[in-house]
């Protein structure tokens, strides 16, 4: 399965080798309240980010189903669109193949923990391939 982007969705395009997939558009309620609303798993994943000025190796701390926080040597500024596609591991997602969700989303704030250099991001949609 392939996506592209257009102004305010992430739109299938194309389905192959028997996946299916299916699109969700987030509520942009957190962009009005961004309170933690979901639970958070402390995951270690590398991350490929997408932004308007190219591509950049990040790797994420933890992830939600609103959000992410990722660490990198170069990050995103602050309110970055930016669109990334994650593996989640099968036994993360309790699903007998590891699951890809490509996510569009923005950068709301950087912060310093440990020496390293994070990025907050709220996930605004998201599109599953099982």
């Amino acid at each position: 399965m392939r996506y592209t982007l257009s102004e305010s969705r992430c739109e299938e395009v194309s389905v192959c080798c028997g996946f299916s997939g299916f699109l969700t558009d987030r509520s942009r309620t957190l962009a009005i309240n961004p309170m933690r609303t979901a639970v958070r798993f402390p995951i270690k994943l590398a991350l490929k980010v997408k932004t308007s000025t190219g591509m950049l190796d990040a790797t994420t701390d933890n992830i939600s189903a609103n959000g992410i926080l990722f660490t990198g040597f170069e990050l995103p500024k602050v309110d970055a669109r930016i669109e990334f596609t994650i593996r989640m591991p099968a036994a993360v997602m309790g699903t007998p193949e590891d699951v890809s969700i490509h996510c569009v989303g923005r950068v709301v704030r950087h912060q310093l923990h440990d020496g390293e250099t994070q990025a907050a991001a709220i996930i605004d949609e998201y599109c599953l391939r099982v």
